[in-house]
């Protein structure tokens, strides 16, 4: 139960890494009525719960907005002397859901409140758009070994080489790849996972692990 036990480890930490960009009461809103009854809907929080958590978040981001920068720096903040560069832009395609290189509130806040109290089914749609590269809704065998490979980049693993990750990556996508058709669906990823096949289960962990706050 390896992989339920990790998304219960999220669940209850009630603390995804990225949590802490919240700062003190401070700003102005600039949400509309609408974007508060959108996160309000979709998360536990009531409206005024909403207003409080954005005042928070202009604190840290006065245009109410993550740029790519601030995510960088984010990510350099999390991993102190690690070189995150590779695997930061597909952690940030995952909270960026209208690809528009920036991370709005209201983004922030659906993809936050799933990773600390969604199921595992829900978690795993949300990391599924880490490995779908170019956003088609599939993942390729390229898209894989890409996400391997800067997975393992971040990681700084000692003794893992090029063939290691290929082994991993094409291990992985033929548990996935259910149909044997060449990409790995959303249903046939969580499925896989859901299941814990062996590799997709390991290199779920992985990514998992990087949004859990010790």
């Amino acid at each position: 139960m390896a992989l339920l036990e990790r998304f219960n480890r999220v669940s209850l930490k009630k603390r995804p890494r990225f949590s802490s960009i919240m700062g003190c009461v401070n700003g102005k809103s600039f949400l509309t009525d609408e974007d508060i009854v959108f996160i309000a809907r979709n998360t536990a929080m009531d409206q005024e719960q909403v207003e409080i958590r954005y005042q928070n978040f202009l604190s840290k981001h006065p245009d109410g907005r993550i740029s790519r920068k601030s995510f960088h720096d984010m990510m350099k903040e999390c991993y102190p002397g690690t070189d995150t560069e590779k695997l930061e832009k597909h952690i940030f395609r995952m909270y960026d859901t209208n690809d528009d290189g920036h991370i709005d509130f209201r983004e922030f806040m659906i993809v936050l409140y799933v990773l600390s109290n969604g199921s595992p089914e829900e978690n795993l749609k949300q990391i599924f758009r880490v490995f779908d590269i170019n956003n088609d809704g599939s993942i390729s065998l390229k898209e894989l070994k890409r996400i391997v490979k800067d997975l393992f980049h971040l990681i700084n693993e000692e003794n893992v080489d090029q063939a290691s990750h290929d082994v991993l990556a094409n291990s992985a996508f033929s548990e996935m790849d259910e149909n044997k058709d060449g990409e790995i669906t959303q249903e046939e990823f969580i499925e896989a996972c859901m299941l814990q096949k062996k590799f997709s289960t390991m290199l779920t962990l992985r990514i998992i692990d990087i949004f859990v706050a010790e």
